[in-house]
């Protein structure tokens, strides 16, 4: 073995060692804590559930920034380009994104950390495996929704999310819905698409898969249509109806079309991200806004519109591989040329700072009511 290699090989090792106890470390003092703090909260919830809630979107927020340290430590930078979507951060928006590894929601967390009106506010829609992940504590208390796939429980699984928005993202006034129209990575489902492609005479694509429709079509008819007075929705007794509302169902107000796109075609995976064995590069986010009056309201125009636009992103990936960059003319509005999305230290050396402190809070808690047990017992 040569012996620059060597050397070379052998430094890798306590880097990625080193990376992976931090990331372990982290996971162990900042889900708890969060999970914790939630529990200690409840009699909050029950006597003013606005309040309750709002300190839990800012705790989600540090939790999913802890996350977005992971990859921008290791050096994978995100690169926007494309569409303005500043008219959209405050609004009510349903983000749409392709789906080619189990960087993309890693990497999403990046981008949105330090738009501070995003993760607060957003409402994650994935599926149910997710809900058996680390994280899955998480997105069940802060009320993400787990979808279930497969055609036995598909159309179950879609009314359930019809009344999971009426029950959870309405009253929890919640801004951004994220969605992955797939259903899947692309090397997973890249030889099923083929075999519906077939089937259907669509168009077979090697970047993107076919995407799937229900999910939206439900986001379409349950918040897409005009306000309307409902006084019948059926909320939840932990939530309150938004005052702001007035028993009206909100509205989507956007639609924000996101293709990632991975250097020369190479997608970054979880394992490059806890063990930094990729050399730093740059994910570029192409960004195309569409205000929800441009969209369609019938179920087939909508699957056409949607289906349209998997075909652009994979005309743009195509491109984007081929040349190295996405020309302006993808861009629906004026195009914003590349901008690194920059992430502060500072916020996250004191987010460190408050998981830390509240674990120490929380182990002392923990130790002075097994102290007042055992005086009990014995």
């Amino acid at each position: 073995m040569d012996e620059r290699n060597s050397v070379s090989y052998w430094y890798k090792i306590p880097k990625g060692f080193l990376r992976l106890c931090f990331i372990l470390i982290n996971n162990l003092y900042c889900i708890p804590t969060y999970v914790m703090w939630m529990i200690l909260l409840l009699p909050l919830r029950k006597v003013n559930p606005d309040v309750y809630w709002r300190i839990e979107s800012f705790f989600f927020h540090w939790l999913l920034g802890m996350v977005s340290l992971w990859s921008y430590s290791a050096g994978f930078d995100i690169v926007e380009v494309g569409d303005d979507i500043t008219p959209c951060l405050e609004d009510r928006t349903l983000v749409i994104a392709n789906h080619q590894s189990t960087a993309d929601v890693p990497l999403l967390f990046s981008c949105f950390n330090p738009k501070k009106q995003i993760l607060p506010n957003i409402m994650w829609i994935m599926d149910s495996v997710f809900k058996y992940t680390n994280f899955g504590i998480v997105s069940c208390l802060h009320r993400d929704f787990f979808i279930k796939a497969g055609k036995a429980t598909r159309d179950k699984s879609l009314k359930d999310f019809e009344q999971h928005l009426l029950d959870v993202y309405i009253p929890l006034r919640r801004k951004w819905l994220m969605l992955f129209p797939e259903g899947g990575f692309l090397r997973k489902r890249k030889a099923v698409s083929h075999r519906y492609a077939e089937k259907m005479n669509y168009p077979k694509y090697e970047y993107v898969t076919l995407p799937r429709v229900g999910a939206m079509q439900v986001i379409m008819d349950t918040l897409n249509k005009k306000p309307v007075v409902n006084n019948n929705l059926n909320f939840s007794r932990n939530f309150t109806r938004p005052s702001d509302d007035c028993g009206e169902i909100p509205r989507i107000e956007w639609i924000l079309d996101i293709t990632i796109a991975y250097p020369n075609g190479w997608p970054i995976d979880l394992q490059h991200i806890v063990f930094g064995n990729r050399a730093p590069c740059q994910t570029v986010f192409f960004y195309r806004l569409y205000p929800i009056k441009e969209l369609p309201q019938e179920t087939e125009a909508m699957t056409k519109w949607l289906f349209d636009r998997w075909a652009e992103k994979e005309n743009m990936l195509e491109t984007f591989y081929r040349t190295g960059s996405f020309p302006c003319a993808f861009s629906r509005i004026k195009y914003h040329p590349p901008k690194v999305v920059v992430q502060d230290y500072l916020q996250y050396a004191i987010v460190h700072v408050f998981f830390l402190v509240s674990t120490y809070i929380h182990a002392q808690m923990f130790i002075a009511a097994y102290n007042y047990y055992c005086y009990l017992v014995y």
